[in-house]
């Protein structure tokens, strides 16, 4: 049973892979916000590993022509929920991930500082697997026991924090089955 580590801030048992793309929260920041992404690397494509490159700091320009604009870019999520449902972890929860970008949200900006990013691999157009939002609604539970300032009110899109610069998680993702996952 996977579970939120309270030591580490990790989820337990979960692959770890330790992104350089984060640092830590500033002081007396209360952690309140979840936003869901959406990512494939290249493109459209899904099963590549070249996600997890990417959020470490370690993936290969040249092979694939889409890298090469991408490749200096310092980003990463908290986690990353693959096509089979399984989770990857890159940052701590107490930590800062670099998800969001320049953001706003409820007359704050700099969301990064008070929020938890999972990435889901996909696209705007393309249907998620239910095993994908199965486990992001098991993990939303866990993160709201966890940080009781998370409320459902709290649980957005990157869409909804960067409007007119980001889509994700997209038209294919089902808020309304997400919800009703959730308890």
């Amino acid at each position: 049973m996977i579970q939120i580590n309270p030591i580490t801030s990790l989820l337990d048992p979960v692959t770890y892979l330790a992104s350089p793309h984060c640092d830590e929260r500033p002081q007396g920041i209360v952690i309140d916000t979840i936003v869901i992404h959406n990512i494939s690397l290249p493109p459209g494509q899904f099963g590549t590993h070249c996600i997890d490159k990417f959020f470490c700091g370690l993936l290969d320009k040249t092979s694939h022509p889409y890298f090469a604009t991408i490749a200096h870019l310092k980003v990463s999520a908290h986690l990353l929920i693959q096509r089979d449902g399984v989770p990857i972890q890159f940052v701590p929860f107490a930590k800062r991930a670099w998800h969001a970008g320049e953001s706003y949200f409820q007359g704050r900006d700099r969301c990064n500082n008070f929020s938890i990013g999972i990435e889901l691999e996909g696209t705007d157009e393309t249907p998620f697997e239910p095993r994908q939002y199965h486990n992001l609604a098991k993990i939303i539970t866990m993160l709201m026991q966890t940080y009781p300032a998370i409320t459902y009110d709290h649980i957005i899109g990157h869409s909804d924090i960067a409007p007119g610069r980001k889509t994700d998680p997209g038209i294919a993702f089902d808020w309304t089955y997400l919800r009703e996952l959730l308890p």
